[in-house]
């Protein structure tokens, strides 16, 4: 039963794959012969996630003339799944009342984030537009720390007074469910909007009407504060499978809530900076492939300098050792076979570990086990691996003397990167730096330079104490 479910879901959603692109096509195919009208009657049907993605999916030109044939109420839900810069480009083409109807119904987290991205001044002529309300909630969220809590919350909930009745409180439900995000979690205050208690919808309904909320409510509340970073908010919520999480204030009263879709949006942002920071490179949120040519440029050579500086390093090495390649010149043949293997193993202690930290997997308590872990692994690995090396560097050169000190500067070299990998990460992460900017590139290059030095040093060893 559980396999037969499994193929329906991926059948489902393979389905719905196709009909967007569907969509798209014969949107494209309507705009292009200047049928509005039958563009109009491809998109009744679908759901605005899916129109907003065929319309991102379009030529630059249509965009404007496929978001005009939606109405005032789809348009506004339509354009919050939009990509940042087609929003961009949509209000430059807009006129003033169309923005302001549009701007001014968007949720105020969502409409928050749209201003973070935008130009001071189109933010300024955005606020100047929209009613006082609104206005007064979107300058709320502005007035946190970016990517904060306060920042991502939303000041539309429900919140219920402790001396309610259950009565009084499903008819406050009714007046306020058509203006606020979710009604499955209600939360409970005192008369100074101190955050008291938590209920579900569902507590609410199969109580009796005339139950007080302060005699059903669970005291027990997880919260955050305005404060606190949107990505522990967002393992809060994952930690708890929660909906919502209420947000507080210094003196706990209650001024919104993050909800679980927000939430989905920051660990997928968060996590595609982590990457980025793995590979080398800076990220600020936006769509690399939306990019400037020289804005990426100028992203990724800052990393590619520091590397090409400590690769210069090992260079350096290596001429200091000429004499003794030119000695026994089979050395140089195992150089970057010895760089490349510590290299990929300190990428895999790095990459692990670092995951490790960011989902909160690794406390701070565990950072020296973790670090004997790996560096037990490293000892496994280089054995392994050296033992291998060692019988084909015979092969390939005739002598022991270097066969013997590829092999073991193997061993060492592979302990040296899974020790560095996984201890550099949680010395950064100690300073109150992220972990991910002792990336993979880093350590790799690093590893380069001390792998060639034990190289060197353990043939020079072996040569003095074994005649060659």
């Amino acid at each position: 039963m559980v396999e037969s479910s499994n193929t329906s879901t991926l059948q489902s959603v393979s389905s719905r794959r196709e009909l967007r692109e569907l969509v798209r096509s014969q949107l494209q195919m309507f705009l292009e012969a200047g049928n509005l009208q039958g563009a109009k009657t491809v998109l009744v049907p679908v759901q605005p996630a899916d129109i907003a993605e065929a319309i991102e999916g379009l030529p630059e030109t249509l965009h404007v003339i496929a978001f005009r044939l939606l109405s005032k109420d789809e348009a506004t839900e339509v354009y919050e799944h939009l990509d940042s810069s087609v929003q961009h480009s949509l209000i430059e083409e807009f006129k003033n009342q169309e923005v302001r109807e549009i701007v001014d119904k968007m949720s105020p987290d969502d409409r928050a984030k749209l201003f973070d991205e935008l130009p001071a001044k189109v933010v300024r002529r955005l606020l100047k537009n929209l009613s006082p309300s609104e206005r007064q909630a979107t300058n709320l969220l502005l007035g946190y720390e970016p990517d904060t809590a306060g920042r991502i919350m939303t000041p539309e909930y429900i919140s219920l007074k402790e001396h309610f009745t259950v009565a009084q409180a499903l008819d406050r439900i009714r007046s306020l469910a058509h203006v606020t995000e979710t009604v499955y979690s209600l939360y409970v205050t005192d008369a100074d909007r101190h955050l008291s208690g938590i209920l579900s919808l569902r507590d609410l309904v199969v109580a009796q009407p005339e139950q007080q909320i302060s005699e059903i409510a669970t005291r027990d509340v997880v919260f955050v504060h305005t404060s606190t970073d949107q990505e522990e908010v967002a393992r809060t919520i994952q930690r708890y499978d929660f909906l919502a999480l209420p947000v507080v204030d210094s003196e706990r009263r209650l001024v919104g809530i993050v909800t679980v879709d927000d939430v989905i949006d920051i660990l997928e942002q968060e996590t595609t900076e982590d990457i980025y920071a793995l590979g080398g490179l800076q990220a600020d949120g936006d769509n690399y492939f939306q990019m400037n040519l020289f804005r990426v440029a100028r992203q990724r050579v800052l990393w590619l300098l520091v590397l090409l500086f400590t690769n210069t390093l090992t260079s350096g090495v290596i001429r200091a050792n000429q004499g003794i390649l030119e000695q026994v010149v089979s050395l140089a043949m195992f150089i970057p076979l010895l760089i490349g293997t510590g290299g990929n193993v300190g990428a895999q202690s790095s990459t692990v570990v670092i995951r490790g930290l960011n989902m909160d997997k690794i406390q701070t308590g565990g950072a020296g086990r973790i670090i004997r872990r790996e560096a037990i692994a490293g000892i496994l690995l280089g054995s392994m691996l050296g033992a291998i090396v060692t019988v084909g560097a015979y092969l390939l050169q005739g002598s022991w003397i270097v066969a013997i000190a590829v092999g073991f500067s193997l061993m060492v070299i592979s302990l040296l990167a899974s020790v560095s990998g996984s201890a550099l990460p949680m010395l950064f992460k100690s300073l109150g730096f992220d972990p991910a900017l002792m990336s993979a590139p880093f350590i790799t290059t690093a590893v380069d330079v001390l792998g060639v030095l034990i190289y060197f040093s353990i043939a020079r060893l072996l040569m003095a104490v074994i005649p060659f």
